[in-house]
């Protein structure tokens, strides 16, 4: 799995070597860190994306979803968290890559969840479970220019958390939103 991740990172680092600046080029690559935050977890993560044509990119981050269910999982408390990726794509509504877009895009997470029922009585049980997690998400967001070659992009998700392999006690999933930005150096 490593590997796939590994030459999507190279393709898309490849497929830019042509991309230009931010004066409305049909090609670019950005390098930033993103962080997304949703009422159960945070995910900071490295993001690259690069355009493929006028107005529209791919992109993949490599990150760690840390999360803490709160009362919304199937236990009295489920904390943890996982290393993971992100495939996606986005369409901008102005050339240039600039001002607002549309964007669907999956996560892959590798999520530890440690678990907790019956919390501070007599039959108190706490387990761990390994959950491979897959989350299809919608994206839409506003990029801006940061001086001549920076750029900050907030962004709003909208998606679906779904546990596909669990080895352990079930644990909490469902619908997601996510509150993010992405800030980094565009080539």
């Amino acid at each position: 799995m490593y590997k796939i991740i590994l030459s999507l990172g190279l393709f898309l680092l490849f497929s830019s070597a042509t991309g230009t600046s931010l004066n409305g080029q049909s090609k670019i690559f950005d390098l930033g860190f993103e962080f997304q935050a949703y009422p159960t977890g945070l995910i900071p993560g490295l993001r690259l994306e690069t355009g493929f044509a006028d107005q529209h990119a791919l992109h993949l981050r490599l990150g760690y979803n840390a999360l803490d269910h709160q009362g919304y999982g199937v236990h009295e408390d489920e904390t943890g968290g996982g290393y993971g990726f992100t495939l996606g794509y986005k369409y901008y509504f102005k050339p240039g890559f600039e001002r607002w877009f549309l964007g669907i895009k999956n996560d892959l997470w590798w999520n530890e969840v440690d678990w907790k029922d019956g919390i501070g009585t007599s039959i108190e049980i706490a387990g761990t479970t390994n959950i491979t997690v897959v989350q299809p998400t919608l994206e839409a967001g506003f990029a801006m220019k940061v001086g001549p070659s920076w750029f900050f992009s907030p962004s709003l998700a909208l998606g679906y958390e779904i546990n596909v392999q669990t080895d352990g006690e079930p644990t909490g999933e469902g619908p997601i939103v996510l509150l993010g930005f992405t800030f980094g150096k565009r080539w």
